[in-house]
């Protein structure tokens, strides 16, 4: 096992590592999103205000947030591809009890749940990669990973979205579940056996605690930077896709409820340019293309201070392009910029920032929006994403 160096680009097990993580990102990040596409008809079944309604998602990556540091742990001791596995299956069989739910309470109990045990993926699966795949090609690797979580979260809201339309939203929720399950079964056919995982028990007895192995990622100024831009970035993005529904859907646009789930096909911006952004960092370096990738999303977000539907438009595919090719650099980097016999936790960390992210902006500046209204909504997440900038080009010039 110590002779092998990672899977390299054009062998079969390059191609179903790929393949499973991204079979198992469709799994996750398709029922953690899928409420997304129909807040507005949660919030009048619920007869909740749209930030209530927001919750369906928030108490998700809430549960997802606290949970990727304990499924780190278990994933160091039973390994990756079993600790994905297990979260994937229990959280599709969640994903199908969720919407018996009559009242909002319970169903966000339901929703914390499942996002707990979707927790398993993002806690691992960039630790898993770095192991796996040849370290010169990591970067374009975490890169295709995020393509597909992007593929995941678009199906997700374009499943749920048009059959909430034809039916209601729980049949829509209840549909993704099923993609889900027969998701989580492709992941576990193709992903191969680990080769460059040690057990937490063979490495050593007297290995690090867990508290010690968190602790050298927090004192390290670079993985700092890397979790701030998970915060920060993530909270942003959350916040503009769960309240553009509401934006335009009320005058003077009075979208109709097809349109605005078609809007989540700005996802495929994403699908894109995660893949490009990361061989592009292979190449040129990850802090150019990060702090690019920032400056490409604030400029998709100022076209949305425009009050024309086009403009909005072509201002939303922008800025998911900025922020995915941004996310896929950042969520690639982490573990590979961890100290020595961290990666897991380097990887759990950076993901308690983007969810934990996800969880506050995506639910408080839903205020912002209701009371200020949606220009100076804008200008918040505008603001989140230059402090994320500023962040990295402060602490990351020299890693």
């Amino acid at each position: 096992m110590s002779d092998f160096t990672g899977h390299l680009p054009g062998t079969r097990e390059y191609r179903r590592l790929l393949a499973g993580l991204f079979f198992a990102g469709v799994a996750t990040f398709a029922q953690l999103y899928s409420p997304q596409a129909v807040l507005p008809l949660i919030s009048a079944d619920f007869a909740v205000a749209p930030a209530t309604a927001a919750l369906s998602v928030s108490a998700a990556t809430v549960g997802l947030a606290f949970a990727v540091l304990p499924w780190s742990v278990i994933a160091d001791r039973i390994g990756r591809v079993p600790a994905m596995a297990c979260g994937v299956v229990v959280a599709s069989l969640l994903g199908l009890v969720a919407p018996f739910a009559t009242d909002i309470v319970p169903f966000l109990a339901i929703r914390i749940l499942e996002g707990a045990a979707l927790g398993a993926v993002p806690a691992v699966a960039l630790a898993y990669l770095s192991e796996e795949v040849d370290a010169g090609h990591a970067a374009a690797a975490a890169g295709s990973y995020i393509a597909g979580t992007t593929v995941g979260g678009l199906a997700g809201r374009l499943i749920s979205g048009p059959i909430a339309d034809i039916a209601q939203w729980r049949a829509g929720v209840w549909a993704v579940a099923g993609v889900c399950a027969a998701s989580a079964a492709l992941f576990v056919w193709l992903v191969p056996r680990a080769r460059g995982f040690v057990p937490l028990r063979v490495r050593s007895e007297r290995g690090p605690h867990i508290g010690t192995r968190l602790l050298r990622n927090l004192a390290s100024a670079p993985q700092r930077a890397l979790y701030v831009q998970a915060f920060l970035l993530m909270g942003g993005f959350v916040a503009v896709y769960n309240y553009l529904g509401f934006h335009l859907a009320a005058p003077p646009f009075g979208a109709p409820a097809w349109l605005v789930t078609l809007l989540f096909a700005a996802y495929l911006a994403g699908t894109v340019c995660s893949p490009w952004a990361g061989a592009l960092a292979s190449a040129r370096g990850r802090l150019p293309v990060l702090l690019g990738s920032i400056g490409v999303g604030i400029a998709g977000l100022a076209l949305m201070f425009v009050p024309d539907l086009v403009a909005i438009i072509a201002g939303l595919v922008v800025f998911t392009a900025g922020f995915f090719a941004a996310h896929a650099i950042a969520s690639g980097w982490a573990p590979v910029a961890a100290p020595a016999g961290t990666r897991a936790q380097a990887s759990s960390l950076y993901y308690l920032g983007y969810y934990g992210g996800s969880s506050l902006f995506g639910w408080a500046l839903g205020w912002v929006f209701s009371e200020v209204g949606w220009p100076a909504f804008v200008a918040a997440v505008i603001a989140l994403f230059v402090v994320a900038g500023v962040v990295a080009a402060v602490a990351l010039r020299r890693v």
